[in-house]
């Protein structure tokens, strides 16, 4: 497989195909606003929408350092779907039944974003095929079954589970033994989604500034290196760059991921592999894999490369390491042997929240204004939506324009979390998280045994996964 050619960063595949947006303007100086948002990626842009379509008369101001889509909305795997970080967590916490209604909410989420982008004539290649995950191994297949059994418990009627020949008549991934299918999925192209959501906030009367950094969130005040914005409800929405702002290095780690994408595969290979269905795919690896195939038949994949820079550190561009491209393109020639000669397109790197205990939260602090919402672990195209209806209902209750409504009262709301360690232990502690999830892979892929790897099992409660 050819990687002579590949584009390595550029930001991500999706903004070169589609092209940056025109730059708007920097914030001109000091500015006063009902809500100030911090961040133009989905939370942020889904926060300003849902907010400015219940209050048509507030004045919102969204300030995005780069440009909207910079961080992981213009760089995801655009799984649309119904996964969200910490349920199992918040059952343990809040009972199961509130566990479940956090999960029919997410389930009801994939429905709201599609039926958004139709209203709002967002078309971001959407199409609704579900997720498919599978097991390459008995360890795999063993605990496949058992999360297929948890996700009928939190009420996912209508998800299947499938033996290696019913798999292999979705998708021919050599190897697979089994899968678990959902429809709350859909694959769609991230860009597409970021640009045409930042056009119709902007369409709503929302003010978005680009290339303005926010150097400091406190009370009533988000403070650039252009001016101050003044607002009595401050919204922190950066995801993977929150450590870049004063006070929050050890708040959510900036974990990354990366993606390759290769060139448009031929109808006879696509005839060789199926996915007719354009289920977006996992698998139930500890270090696991995601892919989607795009629109222009492409197959897009990701994974952990590097999985954190000392000192929380970020990238500027997305570039990628040379041996984390060349474990993507393993990974997808693994699946299929028949692409050993495909080439890859583009390659890419991006980063993602991680709490400390691995929940993703919506916080609005009644005392001072400030608001939150994050830390989705890779979850969070759909994710951000939640967030943002969420983050509206709890400013329209304490403005008192409305009470307590059913997304207010969901578990994860004003969920806290403890910091993460100092370094270099932080830093420490993930690289060796991950090896260990990499040896637990090749031990269960060797051994054949149905049980999961003690290695792996270890580093999740270490780690507070």
């Amino acid at each position: 497989m050819s990687t002579s050619g590949t584009v390595n960063g550029g930001i991500s595949f999706w903004y070169a195909q589609e092209g940056a947006a025109p730059p708007r303007e920097p914030l001109p100086g000091d500015r006063t606003a009902d809500v100030c948002i911090v961040g133009g990626g989905y939370t942020g842009l889904w926060t300003a929408y849902y907010l400015k379509k219940a209050a048509p008369f507030l004045d919102i101001t969204v300030l995005e350092a780069a440009f909207c889509g910079y961080g992981a909305s213009g760089r995801n795997g655009g799984w649309l779907y119904n996964g969200i970080a910490g349920r199992d967590r918040y059952a343990r916490l809040h009972g199961h039944e509130a566990a479940v209604r956090l999960q029919h909410a997410m389930n009801d989420t994939v429905t709201e974003v599609v039926d958004v982008c139709a209203a709002e004539g967002i078309d971001a290649d959407i199409h609704r095929g579900g997720v498919l995950e599978i097991a390459h191994s008995p360890a795999q297949l063993a605990r496949l079954k058992d999360f297929h059994a948890a996700e009928l418990a939190f009420g996912e009627k209508d998800r299947e589970l499938y033996g290696a020949r019913e798999t292999a008549e979705r998708i021919r991934v050599t190897g697979a033994v089994g899968s678990t299918w959902t429809p709350h999925g859909a694959r769609l192209h991230p860009v597409k989604l970021v640009k045409g959501l930042a056009d119709a906030v902007e369409t709503l009367g929302v003010t978005l500034h680009e290339s303005t950094p926010v150097t400091e969130i406190r009370p009533k005040h988000a403070v650039t290196p252009y001016g101050t914005v003044r607002a009595p409800y401050v919204l922190r929405c950066t995801e993977g760059f929150t450590a870049s702002l004063a006070g929050q290095r050890r708040t959510w780690l900036p974990m990354n991921s990366s993606m390759i994408a290769t060139e448009p595969l031929t109808d006879a290979q696509w005839d060789s592999i199926g996915w007719e269905g354009l289920e977006t795919l996992g698998d139930m690896a500890h270090a696991y894999m995601y892919a989607q195939r795009t629109a222009d038949g492409r197959i897009a994949l990701g994974g952990r490369g590097v999985p954190y820079r000392f000192g929380s550190k970020t990238d500027n561009d997305g570039r990628t390491q040379p041996q984390t491209v060349a474990a993507l393109r393993d990974i997808l020639v693994r699946f299929f042997p028949q692409l050993a000669g495909v080439g890859i397109a583009h390659a890419w790197s991006g980063v993602l929240g991680v709490p400390r205990d691995w929940c993703a939260t919506v916080t609005l602090d009644r005392s001072t204004g400030l608001g939150w919402a994050g830390g989705y672990v890779g979850s969070g195209v759909a994710t951000t939506n939640l967030a943002a209806r969420t983050l509206r209902d709890l400013i329209q209750q304490d403005s008192g324009q409305s009470g307590p409504t059913d997304l207010t009262t969901l578990p994860w709301v004003d969920h806290r979390v403890r910091k993460w360690e100092p370094e270099p232990l932080r830093w420490l502690g993930v690289q060796t998280m991950y090896a260990a999830f990499r040896g637990a892979d090749r031990r269960e892929s060797a051994a054949r045994t149905t049980a999961t790897d003690r290695v792996a099992l270890l580093a999740n409660r270490l780690s507070g996964r």
